[in-house]
C-alpha cells in the first residue's frame, strides 16, 4: 500500500491534546491530516528527546504507541465534531505487526489508519524519505 505524503496537517501541536488522553512526555502524535469514511491520517516527527527514541531511532514500543494514538486521534476528531467528550480507549491486541526498519530521529512519520471491521484497525505508516516503515 502506497501512502500519500503531500497532505497538509489540519490539527497539530497543542491541538492534538484535545483529541487524545495522553500528555507529555508520552504524546506520540504531533499532527492530524484528516479522515475519510474509513481512513484517517496522522503524523509524528521523531526527535532524540522522545521517550521511545534510543540510539537515534524510534523503538518498537514507540511505534506501537504511535499507531494506538493515531487511532485515538481519529476517534477524538469524530467525538469533538459531535460536541461529545473524547472517550478513553485501549489496545486489545496487536496482530501481524511487521516493522521493516526503525525510523531515525528527524524523520516525519505519516500514518494511515484504516477501519477493517467495526473496531478493528489496520495501520500502515511510512516516511517521505524511505517509504513504508511498518504495518499491522
Amino acid at each position: 500500500m502506497q501512502i500519500e505524503m503531500n497532505r497538509e496537517a489540519v490539527i497539530q501541536g497543542e491541538g492534538i491534546l484535545n483529541l487524545i488522553p495522553q500528555r507529555p512526555p508520552i504524546v506520540m502524535v504531533d499532527s492530524f491530516f484528516g479522515f475519510e469514511e474509513n481512513r484517517s491520517y496522522s503524523g509524528l516527527t521523531v526527535t532524540t528527546d522522545n521517550l521511545f527514541c534510543e540510539a537515534g531511532r524510534l523503538q518498537e514500543p514507540g511505534i506501537i504507541e504511535h499507531i494506538a494514538q493515531s487511532a485515538a486521534a481519529r476517534i477524538g476528531v469524530i467525538y469533538t465534531r459531535q460536541g461529545e467528550k473524547v472517550p478513553l480507549g485501549f489496545i486489545g491486541s496487536v496482530d501481524k505487526l511487521k516493522i521493516y526498519n526503525l525510523p531515525e530521529a528527524g524523520m516525519k512519520l505519516f500514518t494511515e489508519i484504516t477501519i477493517v471491521r467495526g473496531i478493528r484497525y489496520y495501520a500502515n505508516f511510512g516516511t517521505s524519505e524511505n517509504g513504508r516503515r511498518a504495518d499491522c
